[in-house]
């Protein structure tokens, strides 16, 4: 059978899996990833680590340490901090990288850790990057990245894909970033939750790779999984630049000639009559400037609209790992050059990398970003991530050409952010408001999305000795989207460290509906409808439905992070869109009269068919694979590791 490419690549990545298992979307299967990437947080993964019983990395190529998030600081606690990161690295072998050499996801691409056709993971949500270099990147939680460390593997559940077709090409002064503001704007009704995006079509050839990264850096925004984009010969230009820059350092094996030629003539690509999800179209040359905001990304404008407007700007800022390399950099120099930001206006510019500042410095560009009067941050996150110099305050407007604009993120809740390129954020600097260096035009590509009808395949399940094939129970029916973690278990409990399982469990739901405590019994399945987990990633939120005896959840769709915390704690959740549409159908009359959790009778779940059956019909479910079953039959993820470490 044919395979999307991200399918494929996990495929090669996968073990333990069953006698000619064909890896599909929806498939949960352990992988052992190429790479690890930890940034600021690889000291709690260090606490997770030896929480574990784990002493030695089963393989010290596999982590990457860079230190990035909160570089600004100088205090003695954080130099303490990045002190015993550094310790732990010599010790145990692995590459690290200090504060100041750069941001983690761009050191991962400039350095040769990312491969085409390679699974590359990391403990930072914009690991989407990786797939501006035809490998899959994708993002996991710490205590993922622990499993890695002590045993080489983790968990994860393939995503369905959701294919991109670029058509045309961008007209000059409208770059990448304008493309993924623009594909945000338009497809803002989780199209691609939770998806693979695959992009293709003749618009990909003109786009170079730091666009490329930019994109696919932003897919994480867009709700993908996954931004993967084709090898073609403008990968391989880049990936000889970078070969070259690492033997000049005395690196010879990380990247060589025989590698790019390798890729070159066998290239990581899916397979002709791979099934897709849905599919898109872009044209290209119908993308103007963009702005989105204020503090979302499903909000995306014309700059030429917006200018109209004359939205007074506090704050501009060119930094993060989605445009701060040296195209960006330069772009913005040619903005700025021989004029001065707004007397209003700060202006905060930090390279992506130690390099690619000296890159920018030699070439000029940074002592004419500076002459503008913007002010030099070193190379890190800093204000992107709300940490260091330069945050918004209250009341204040920010412009910036990083990835993201959530409200409190960049500083005070009561400041407004807005993203753009760092062309517009520019422009924007000088003129004091937010516009473009240029006018072209307000046009917008149509929008294109087609369902391609994809669910997942119905197979049979290999079923673990000592694990169900089947369990019955009585099923509830939360009739709601978007149900998030603060509904589940609320934030005033979330940090409380003194409460049982058995209190735990009595705050399961309470801000949802007061009334669940009464309903829900010991036993009972939950049906929900899509992003069911979303908002923060307390794990609470999975653990407290357990401790209330929850058997499962089974929802239209999950947040990935909640998902990963529900498994990691040996807590089943499976997707159902067709079980969740059944139910809403049936109890229709109930969930308008606004009952909040609504018995619905028995419920079957069959593991090896991936099929619940109620009221005599039957719903495809995602399947509940091996790796899947040991997981609950351990206990969670934690109680794996130290069973296989014999901690």
């Amino acid at each position: 059978m044919s395979q999307t490419i991200t399918e494929k690549i996990v495929q090669s990545h996968a073990v333990d899996l069953p006698p000619n298992h064909e890896v599909r979307a929806g498939d949960m299967v352990t992988i052992r990833p190429r790479h690890v990437m930890t940034h600021d947080n690889t000291s709690a993964v260090l606490s997770k680590f030896r929480s574990i019983g784990a002493e030695r990395v089963a393989d010290p190529a596999q982590p990457v340490f860079t230190l990035d998030h909160n570089v600004q600081d100088r205090s003695p606690g954080n130099l303490a901090k990045y002190e015993a990161i550094e310790a732990f690295a010599r010790e145990q072998g692995i590459v690290f990288h200090p504060a100041g050499a750069g941001i983690g996801h761009q050191l991962m691409v400039a350095n040769g850790f990312v491969h085409p056709g390679s699974l590359v993971v990391a403990s930072d949500s914009h690991s989407n990057m990786y797939g501006a270099l035809a490998a899959v990147g994708t993002p996991v939680v710490r205590t993922d990245a622990a499993a890695i460390w002590a045993t080489g593997r983790t968990w994860w559940q393939v995503p369905r894909t959701v294919k991109v077709v670029l058509e045309g090409r961008l007209r000059a002064g409208v770059v990448g970033k304008d493309v993924i503001l623009a594909l945000c704007g338009l497809y803002s009704s989780d199209e691609v939750l939770n998806a693979a995006v695959e992009f293709h079509g003749p618009g990909v050839a003109s786009l170079s790779i730091s666009e490329r990264m930019t994109i696919a850096n932003m897919t994480t925004e867009w709700g993908a999984l996954v931004g993967w984009f084709p090898f073609d010969e403008t990968t391989a230009l880049y990936l000889r630049q970078r070969a070259g820059a690492l033997a000049s350092r005395g690196i010879f094996d990380r990247l060589t000639e025989s590698m790019i030629t390798d890729w070159l003539h066998n290239p990581p690509q899916p397979d002709a009559d791979a099934g897709y999800a849905a599919e898109i179209t872009l044209d290209l040359g119908a993308v103007s400037p963009q702005v989105t905001g204020p503090d979302t990304v499903a909000v995306s404008r014309p700059v030429a609209e917006v200018a109209a407007e004359r939205i007074a700007v506090d704050k501009a800022y060119l930094l993060s790992c989605v445009n701060a390399r040296m195209d960006d950099l330069a772009e913005a120099a040619e903005v700025l050059r021989g004029r001065r930001v707004a007397d209003s206006v700060e202006l905060y510019v930090a390279a992506a990398s130690a390099e690619v500042q000296a890159e920018a410095e030699a070439k000029g560009v940074w002592q004419a970003l500076l002459d503008a009067g913007a002010r030099p941050l070193p190379p890190g996150c800093g204000a992107c991530i709300g940490l260091g110099a330069g945050l918004l305050e209250p009341g204040e407007v920010g412009i910036s050409a990083t990835n993201r604009n959530f409200k409190g993120r960049m500083g005070s809740r009561d400041a407004k952010a807005y993203l753009a390129s760092p062309a517009v954020v520019a422009a924007s600097a000088i003129a004091g408001h937010i516009t473009g260096p240029a006018d072209l035009g307000r046009s917008m590509p149509a929008a294109s999305f087609r369902d391609l009808g994809w669910a997942p395949p119905v197979r049979p399940v290999d079923i673990r000795p000592g694990f169900p094939e089947r369990i019955h129970g009585r099923v509830l029916l939360l009739p709601v989207d978007n149900l998030n973690t603060d509904g589940i278990y609320g934030k005033d409990v979330t940090y409380r460290d003194d409460l049982t399982p058995e209190q735990m469990a009595g705050h399961a739901m309470a801000n949802y509906d007061p009334e669940f405590q009464s309903i829900a019994e010991e036993g009972d399945i939950i049906v929900a409808g899509a992003n069911f987990g979303t908002g923060s990633s307390r794990e609470q939120a999975a653990t407290a439905l357990a401790y209330r005896g929850i058997r499962m959840v089974i929802a239209a769709s999950f947040s990935q992070t909640y998902l990963r915390n529900a498994f990691n704690n040996a807590f089943i959740c499976l997707d159902s869109p067709e079980l969740h549409r059944a139910l809403r159908s049936g109890l229709a009359a109930e969930a308008e009269a606004g009952r909040r959790t609504i018995p619905a009778g028995e419920l079957e779940v069959d593991f090896r068919r991936s099929v619940a059956i109620w009221r005599g019909g039957e719903y495809r479910l995602s399947p509940l694979g091996p790796a899947a079953q040991e997981l609950v039959q351990a206990g969670g993820l934690e109680a794996l590791i130290r069973s296989r470490v014999g901690g």
